[in-house]
């Protein structure tokens, strides 16, 4: 009895032995670590023309491997396409357009960064090999031939951004970025794509979308034109202030791929966001004899996340007849500037009498790009102001009559909350 159970335990150990011995050489197979390697075409013609311009290349790892696929000229100069990969044991499969790493041909200066390109015409040495963690390797060679071949480049040019520090702010003052790129080659309509970075590279590119206004269409040859606002425009915060890299990359339809880029600074970049605070205007008396002057205070509230430009003149100001008006006195619209309004029922256009948002000493002095001085009511401030209007036209069928402020954000808009704000019934007296 004692012999047969020895018996029976010696033929379970020596079972489980012979299933270790057999697992271990289906997972670690004897030999070099790359089993086989193919190239589907000897002869590839990498030029879109739907014909031979694709080849399958396969190999199998008997284990898993790092590889590396190249292709040598006949001078022996190393083209890279795929350099120190992990893969899998087993079947790999690729495809294989002709596209390699990035290289210059002697003499060649290319502007901006090559990417990727496709190989010259003439014959080549493919190479696969494979080297496993202990650091066994082994490759497999053949030959391909490359023949009719694009090779001309997308190659880019004259990136230009106008202007260099760009203020997303909607205070009409450098508002908008138009950029403009030439390519030297027709490219498909997405082939052609701009976008902003960060300078230090964080954070996710933005694409920029190609300007209405751009007098090539999509992908076509030429000096191409794109337009940007930060998203400003459509109610979006703009990136954070900062040095960026406005960068332009083309691809043509073999894959080749150039890129290029230039600096572009934001500055005070921000949602304009502005109240009357808390709605509320204070006239100086609900009756006025004509030829004296109706007095205003009001605070202007500052909520947003930028400085907001404003334009003369100061609160205080009194206009001197209610037939004077902004233009009269020279203190004109300026497109993206705030101002206070007042406007009442019988004036013949929208907020003729208009005031700084706030005093010199509320607002932030700082220099335009043609250094000249603009003014801004800082982001999170308030102001208050301060004005008055003779009153000395009286419309019998409308007195007394409705005088109310708005804040004008000029050739932008009187948004709601800003537009009509505290209506007061007001009588002009008359001797």
């Amino acid at each position: 009895m004692r012999l047969s159970l020895w018996i029976t335990a010696f033929v379970a150990l020596a079972v489980t032995a012979a299933v270790l011995v057999a697992a271990g050489a289906l997972l670690n197979p004897a030999g070099p670590p790359l089993e086989a390697a193919s190239l589907s075409h000897t002869t590839l013609s990498p030029n879109a023309d739907g014909r031979d311009d694709v080849a399958v290349i396969r190999y199998a790892l008997r284990r898993p491997a790092t590889v590396s696929i190249y292709f040598l000229d006949a001078a022996g100069r190393r083209f890279d396409f795929r350099r120190d990969k992990a893969r899998p044991s087993g079947e790999n499969e690729v495809l294989f357009s002709g596209i390699v790493d990035p290289y210059t041909l002697p003499g060649e200066t290319i502007p901006g960064a090559l990417l990727a390109r496709v190989l010259q015409d003439g014959p080549y040495t493919w190479v696969i090999e494979a080297r496993d963690a202990a650091g066994d390797a082994n490759r497999i060679t053949g030959s391909l031939t490359v023949q009719d071949a694009d090779t001309a480049l997308p190659l880019l040019s004259n990136l230009t951004v106008s202007p260099a520090v760009f203020t997303p702010n909607r205070d009409g003052l450098d508002d908008r970025v138009t950029i403009n790129v030439d390519l030297a080659k027709a490219v498909a309509e997405d082939g052609l794509r701009l976008s902003l970075v960060r300078a230090d590279g964080a954070g996710v590119p933005e694409p920029l979308a190609e300007s209405p206004l751009s007098k090539k269409k999509p992908g076509e040859a030429g000096l191409h034109t794109f337009d940007y606002d930060g998203g400003v425009d459509r109610g979006r915060n703009p990136p954070p202030d900062g040095a960026y890299l406005v960068r332009a990359e083309a691809e043509d339809r073999l894959g080749q791929r150039t890129a290029i880029s230039t600096p572009l600074t934001l500055a005070l970049g921000g949602l304009p966001r502005a109240e009357i605070y808390r709605g509320e205007v204070q006239f100086s008396s609900e009756s006025v004899v004509i030829g004296q002057t109706l007095y205003f205070t009001l605070t202007v509230n500052n909520y947003g996340t930028a400085p907001i430009r404003t334009t003369g003149p100061e609160p205080g100001f009194v206009y001197d007849s209610m037939a004077t008006n902004y233009n009269t006195i020279g203190q004109y619209v300026q497109a993206g500037a705030f101002r206070v309004g007042i406007m009442c029922e019988t004036c013949v256009s929208d907020y003729p009498w208009r005031w700084a948002i706030g005093r010199p000493q509320d607002l932030l002095m700082i220099r335009d790009s043609s250094g000249r001085p603009q003014y801004y009511l800082p982001a999170g401030q308030r102001a208050v102001v301060t004005g008055g209007v003779v009153l000395d036209q009286v419309v019998s069928a409308r007195n007394p009559q409705y005088f109310y402020a708005g804040l004008i954000h000029e050739e932008v808009e009187v948004a709601a909350i800003n537009n009509r704000v505290d209506p007061a019934f007001i009588l002009i007296g008359q001797p």
